[in-house]
């Protein structure tokens, strides 16, 4: 190439965009703002986590602050003094989410799918029938009756995956991302001889990458963070999940304080705050640690429908 063609290919380049005064006023602006909503973001955290490894007398005379006044790994002793407890109950509550929303995902996709299908004949039936479960339902004292005397579910796993493997609110979710899968692709599967099953499992499925990350997160998070069924569901401790068993923990350290305090005996140092912030760490560390690899499907999830055209 010659020293012309360099210099025609050069002019030829698209130039650099230069900004205007106001445009960079403006990009000025957002970027504070944006650094600014972070920071009101990250404050909290950075007071649970600080709050965590301060001491308990220190908290109670001084409050909490961005960094530990005192540092104290006491409450994180009494979360790990067996630890074997709380390594169990991490391997329930990660079957458990594992499960649940593995199972969750599979009927909710495959139930969007077919109430999606305009050629299925009772789609607007089963529409029906799924948004009237959201406006009533028996209830709690029914729903208990039915999985103890019914299904036998007392002091088992099912209990707790069971009632949060299906929910209508998710599933007209999915079916907004399954109708935005063109209709060209699914009749062309057809013509070229493809069956339902393979027709959704290598055109459909395929597409539907942000509404499966948008919806397991979801789930997992629901899974994660429930202990209520095993509150109501659950007597062995040896199937508590994380959060019921730091919920266990929290009040057997309640309740020592207060006995202790009943029979007159001084518990100075038995921390109480500190333990509620190191309980929280404990429970959103493996959340924190997975949000960043779905982030960015969750957010074309949020958005879906936004942008029309």
């Amino acid at each position: 190439m010659t020293r012309n063609s360099y210099q025609d290919l050069a002019s030829s380049a698209p130039e650099k965009i230069r900004l205007s005064a106001s445009s960079k006023l403006f990009y000025v602006i957002c970027y504070l703002a944006v650094i600014l909503i972070a920071a009101v973001c990250l404050v909290p955290f950075m007071l649970l986590l600080s709050g965590s490894f301060t001491a308990e007398q220190w908290i109670r005379f001084h409050g909490f602050g961005l960094f530990p006044g005192e540092f104290s790994l006491e409450a994180y002793q009494i979360i790990f003094k067996t630890p074997e407890r709380i390594l169990r109950a991490y391997g329930v509550s990660i079957f458990i989410t594992a499960v649940g929303t593995g199972t969750g995902l599979i009927l909710t996709t495959l139930t969007a799918y077919v109430i999606s299908r305009k050629d299925f004949r009772y789609r607007n039936v089963l529409s029906f029938f799924f948004y009237f479960t959201t406006l009533f339902n028996g209830g709690m004292v029914s729903t208990y009756i039915f999985y103890i005397q019914y299904l036998h579910l007392k002091d088992n796993l099912l209990a707790l995956i069971l009632p949060g493997m299906f929910n209508v609110f998710y599933l007209l979710i999915m079916r907004t991302f399954v109708n935005t899968v063109p209709v060209a692709l699914i009749e062309s599967a057809k013509l070229d001889g493809a069956g339902e099953w393979r027709t959704f499992l290598q055109i459909v499925l395929p597409l539907l990458k942000p509404g499966l990350a948008t919806i397991g997160l979801f789930l997992a998070l629901g899974y994660w963070n429930d202990w209520y069924n095993a509150m109501l569901y659950l007597n062995s401790e040896d199937l508590y999940p994380l959060q019921y068993m730091l919920y266990a923990i929290q009040q057997q350290t309640q309740a020592l304080a207060k006995i202790a305090s009943q029979a007159g005996i001084q518990v100075a140092n038995l921390p109480s705050n500190s333990l509620k912030l190191a309980m929280a760490v404990v429970a959103t560390g493996p959340i924190v640690v997975v949000y960043p690899f779905v982030q960015k499907y969750f957010i074309a999830g949020i958005t879906i429908g936004s942008v029309k055209g």
